[in-house]
């Protein structure tokens, strides 16, 4: 990843732009792996005022702009991810659909895998 973990809450509020530098939306929030205490995806605004949502955008390959941090993954591919209100938690047992959404392994686990900070 092109950036300290430590540093990745000062990237709130940024565009998050897919490789072609397409506007997926604005970072909201950082989810982190458990298990590594990585930071593995972030959730991004989507929608216009009144039907805004969160969707899941995987962080890793990811590198930080001045303006923006770019991920790996198209604009289209994060549109159509699993996602959640604005003012919404992530059901444990919606975390296996996220990672599938992206071709991730989502691995053995008991308990929750992904956890906001």
């Amino acid at each position: 990843m092109g950036f300290e973990a430590e540093n990745i809450r000062d990237w709130l509020g940024k565009k998050i732009v897919d490789p072609g530098g397409s506007k997926i939306g604005d970072m909201e929030a950082v989810y982190y792996d458990t298990a590594t205490d990585e930071p593995t995806f972030v959730t991004v605004e989507l929608g216009m005022i009144g039907r805004k949502r969160l969707v899941f955008v995987p962080l890793h390959g990811a590198t930080v702009h001045p303006d923006h941090v770019k991920v790996t993954v198209e604009k289209d591919l994060a549109k159509h991810a699993p996602s959640i209100d604005t003012d919404g938690e992530l059901p444990v047992e919606d975390e296996p659909a996220i990672f599938e959404h992206y071709g991730i392994d989502y691995g053995p686990r008991t308990g929750r895998r992904l956890a906001r900070r």
